[in-house]
């Protein structure tokens, strides 16, 4: 049995998420063999120099999981795109590469986040492209930590601002994206989250049908998507 879950947004200023998380390491993800974490696990991250007791904790609790045996993969978001190796080591998980092609159900399936799904935000892709790029990167994991922090703050502000602004098809995945991601990685099974709409959606590849398996937020409850022999199966759960 396989797990994946996204966009937890885990910070100090929502224990419930917190709380919920560590007794889904506590009880489910103990009896997946495998556990994806695809991409905003954390509602900021200025670099792996700078973890708080917080994140230590929550890096601890993912390391009890592995060293029970469930291997942990890490997926960059756009919240948490500067978590490194320092942090991966600790919490005793891989850190994927973006869009990653895995096995599942004896299936290719590629996972993403899915942010680069959304081209028709034109604004967001240019300053996504900024910061992903490896000399960005470079220059940003040097600036002081005040420095990234100010920043860190800056760019969520103006996320949330900027967000319910925007019309809805804007923020959501470009459709005409699935088709040509999917053709380029010759698979018929996409996994992602970002968008914070939960579902799954059928689609005609060339003939052939193929899906689109959109994760859940941890906001108001918790998403999970479970693999197993019964195929894939999301489920929503309490916070509570």
């Amino acid at each position: 049995m396989i797990l994946l879950i996204s966009d937890l947004h885990l910070e100090e200023e929502r224990p419930d998420i917190t709380r919920a998380f560590l007794h889904f390491l506590q009880t489910r993800a103990p009896q997946a063999e495998a556990l994806y974490i695809l991409g905003d696990f954390f509602e900021a991250w200025v670099g792996d120099d700078a973890m708080t007791p917080f994140q230590h904790s929550i890096a601890q609790a993912l390391r009890t999981l592995a060293d029970g045996g469930t291997r942990i993969y890490l997926m960059h978001g756009n919240r948490d795109f500067m978590i490194g190796n320092a942090f991966c080591r600790k919490a005793g998980c891989t850190l994927l590469p973006e869009p990653s092609l895995v096995r599942m159900n004896g299936e290719s399936v590629l996972l993403m986040h899915g942010d680069s799904l959304c081209t028709q935000d034109e604004a967001y892709m240019r300053l996504r492209r900024w910061l992903r790029n490896p000399v960005s990167l470079f220059i940003l994991r040097n600036l002081p930590l005040a420095t990234r922090h100010k920043l860190a703050r800056k760019l969520r502000k103006e996320s949330r601002m900027q967000t319910p602004q925007k019309a809805a098809e804007i923020t959501d995945v470009t459709q005409e994206e699935v088709p040509r991601i999917l053709r380029q990685y010759g698979v018929r099974t996409l996994i992602h989250g970002h968008t914070h709409r939960p579902a799954s959606h059928e689609l005609d590849l060339d003939g052939q049908s193929a899906r689109r398996i959109v994760l859940g937020d941890w906001d108001k409850q918790g998403w999970a998507l479970q693999v197993d022999e019964q195929g894939f199966r999301q489920t929503p759960f309490s916070l509570a």
